[in-house]
């Protein structure tokens, strides 16, 4: 494959063949039932390969696919254990990998981005890509003063790739949902549709990396690779080494999941206070634990400019959600525009729905796990709960998109890592609002 896949029928066959996969594996599941085999390992044995197959189509598509089945690796601790352990090790792959492109369509990329004798500015230059990703790869090289180096390359037909799919699986969301039970993957589609131009800009994205690596120049807890040169379809920065945070998800100790659960809660509210920026894009496959233990973080193609910092509002209403005056917490909800004028909100229902985003911050530590994710996605999942039916009430103004996105999806890893630690300390320094009278 000499890139990705570009015509929308190639790209729509492969997802299509996703639902009509399941329907297969349903019917050889019943032959097994007939044939006497037990319930319990008929369902497993689907789960198992209905994952396989989800997840080796989504990767080789790259593209949107990859792209939403690295979101749904994200949310994976959600979902009811029964139906996530059979994901669990599939979903992971998808954090880290995907098929490279051939060194011939690494060769012409770079080519046309740095210049045909691009190789002189190198000592040395891995063939094989360190990593694969949604819509782009990274090589590992020396340049010739010696520093070592990370070049990513953005995927030929990436944005066609990128729409194709996102249009496909939108069609298909209904469908794909079944595969998933537990999880509203409408949502998910529409995010990514909407930041479609955000994750193709690699200009873009370059200034946003070293704008998070200036800010935290000799940081004793991150470390973000410095930029040596961009263009928009590649980018050139430092080579950091480290062990990705997903392999601690699986094989982590207590203590060391505890320990990077806490760097990781810093590093995203540290990065609008002092870069003026939020990563947005929060699976673990985006981070990397250091020989020093320092977080390493990479990708930056997805941040909320946020030059004055999170919005005090938030901590502020934390702060007041936490002392339980619910018509205080309203009112100030309808200031931020989520909660429209002339709709009427019950406070105490209101912070009945808010108690999981509180309750990280009630005491001094906190300990996340899967029990308490899934429970939370239960409250808010389940159409018969007025929890569920509040939710569709409230409005999400659009600047509060992405830091919504990067609050859901922090605590979906803090729950994965299983990670126990002071959360509360860190909203008390970083949280603009949080600690004021």
């Amino acid at each position: 494959m000499s890139d990705l896949p570009r015509k929308a029928l190639s790209r729509t066959a492969k997802l299509a063949s996703l639902p009509l996969g399941a329907a297969g594996r349903a019917t050889v599941g019943l032959g097994k039932r007939i044939g006497g085999a037990p319930a319990e390992a008929v369902y497993a044995e689907f789960q198992r390969r209905t994952a396989d197959q989800l997840f080796a189509v989504l990767g080789e598509l790259k593209g949107g696919a990859m792209k939403f089945g690295q979101m749904l690796s994200l949310m994976e601790s959600a979902m009811p254990e029964e139906l996530a352990a059979p994901y669990r090790a599939t979903l992971t792959k998808l954090q880290d990998s995907a098929p490279p492109m051939p060194a011939a369509t690494v060769d012409t990329i770079l080519s046309r981005e740095l210049g045909r004798r691009w190789r002189d500015r190198f000592d040395e230059f891995g063939e094989v890509p360190a990593a694969a990703a949604s819509i782009g790869q990274v090589h590992r090289g020396r340049l010739k003063d010696g520093r070592e180096v990370a070049v990513k390359l953005q995927y030929p037909g990436a944005a066609e790739a990128l729409r194709a799919d996102l249009r496909q699986l939108g069609r298909f969301a209904r469908t794909i949902g079944t595969l998933i039970p537990g999880l509203d993957v409408k949502p998910l589609i529409a995010e990514l549709q909407e930041r479609i131009g955000e994750e193709l800009d690699y200009d873009r994205e370059a200034q946003a990396q070293q704008q998070y690596a200036d800010a935290f120049k000799d940081h004793p807890e991150f470390v973000v690779p410095r930029v040596v040169k961009h263009s928009p379809a590649v980018i050139v920065s430092e080579w950091i080494e480290g062990r990705p945070l997903s392999s601690y998800i699986t094989d982590g100790t207590p203590e060391e999941r505890d320990a990077i659960g806490l760097k990781y809660v810093r590093f995203m509210f540290s990065g609008p206070k002092y870069a003026g920026l939020l990563h947005s894009d929060p699976h673990p496959g985006n981070f990397r634990v250091l020989p020093d233990g320092r977080l390493g973080v990479v990708d930056f193609g997805l941040c909320a400019r946020l030059p004055d910092g999170l919005p005090p509002a938030i901590g502020r209403l934390l702060r007041i959600s936490l002392k339980g005056d619910g018509l205080a917490v309203r009112d100030g909800l309808k200031a931020e525009g989520f909660i429209k004028p002339r709709m009427e909100i019950d406070p105490d229902q209101l912070m009945d729905y808010l108690a999981p985003f509180a309750e990280p911050a009630r005491e001094e530590t906190f300990q996340f796990s899967r029990d308490w994710m899934r429970a939370q996605a239960n409250r808010t999942g389940d159409f018969r709960s007025p929890n569920a039916s509040l939710a569709l009430r409230l409005n999400m103004p659009p600047s509060y998109l992405l830091i919504h996105r990067v609050w859901i999806g922090g605590m979906a890893v803090l729950s994965q890592l299983e990670a126990e630690a002071p959360f509360r300390s860190v909203l008390e320094e970083l949280l603009p609002g949080f600690s004021d009278d």
